[in-house]
């Protein structure tokens, strides 16, 4: 990456906020909430595609109610739009918060995909992703353009999206991962990529309360083959998959505990090649913003230590 490439890149910093809770919130909250949380000093907000807000005018509303932080899609689907439209919505939020809008983007989930009859998931999601992003480098845009280039990471788990993501993009946005991951995406991307893993957590240090809130976040993800078979290549084995996860897999996956075995998990992603983890505060209520928990996340930004190769252009 040239000195000029860094220019644009968004400063995510080491630490940033992923969260569904805002969608289900009034946009007004959602603003305020966001406000808060670029006043606190995180480095970027990831918001998600599914069945809630659309990312798009979604990321536009939240970046409007902020002045420093990035925001980011985690991730929009390239099967709910055409890679025209994708083009379009990227190269519109860049231009509007130049170096503050980051396009997160994947081939999301088969069951998803089919049953929201978005079109047809496909046997081949690799070559799907290749052909979405060659047409939408393609694409004609006649609006006025970003001053600065715009820039996109690759929701991305198995070796070869992974180095997709850093030679298409500007890295990947991993999730549902033990640090475990973290090391062997690092390893597929290279030095000079982006690796931005999510991290949920939940503040709870009480083991039977804490894994209960884990399962309730976990069971939907134990239900999507991409993550589950991730979590096989890493060896993880069936029973550690079924009845809502082993003891020691909801260990891996969701930090729960004081503030501090929570820094270290963070630090753990950190240590093991991410620039940037995202941090999702589950607390078994979607309804609520936890917004107590994300001004304790903010006290550990000081002590974190980023990946100094990248320090330049994330911190």
């Amino acid at each position: 990456m040239s000195a000029g490439d860094q220019a644009s890149v968004p400063r995510l910093g080491p630490l940033g906020i992923w969260s569904y809770h805002l969608d289900v919130q009034p946009m007004a909250r959602a603003q305020h909430a966001v406000a808060e949380l670029d006043d606190l000093g995180f480095g970027a907000l990831w918001v998600p595609e599914a069945v809630a807000r659309e990312p798009f005018a979604n990321a536009g509303l939240l970046l409007g109610a902020t002045a420093r932080m990035t925001v980011a899609t985690g991730i929009a689907s390239l099967h709910a739009r055409s890679a025209m439209t994708m083009n379009a919505g990227w190269r519109t939020l860049s231009e509007a918060f130049p170096g503050r809008f980051l396009l997160g983007m994947g081939v999301s989930h088969q069951t998803m995909v089919d049953g929201a009859h978005l079109g047809r998931y496909g046997t081949k999601p690799y070559s799907t992703m290749v052909d979405y992003l060659d047409t939408m480098d393609n694409s004609e845009f006649w609006g006025a353009a970003p001053p600065v280039a715009p820039q996109r990471v690759l929701a991305a788990l198995g070796p070869r999206m992974l180095r997709l993501a850093a030679e298409r993009g500007m890295g990947a946005h991993t999730y549902f991962v033990p640090v475990e991951h973290t090391a062997v995406a690092r390893d597929e991307l290279g030095d000079d990529a982006l690796l931005a893993p999510a991290q949920t957590v939940v503040f709870e240090t009480d083991p039977a309360k804490a894994r209960q809130i884990a399962r309730k976040f976990m069971s939907r993800y134990l239900a999507l083959p991409n993550y589950t078979n991730n979590l096989r290549r890493l060896g993880w084995g069936e029973k550690d998959l079924d009845n809502g996860g082993s003891d020691r897999l909801v260990d891996a996956i969701v930090a729960w505990g004081s503030l501090d075995q929570i820094a270290a998990r963070v630090q753990g992603h950190l240590d093991a090649g991410a620039d940037h983890v995202c941090v999702q505060v589950q607390t078994g209520d979607t309804q609520h913003m936890p917004v107590a928990e994300w001004r304790e996340l903010a006290s550990i930004m000081p002590t974190l230590r980023a990946r100094s190769a990248v320090a330049q252009y994330t911190s």
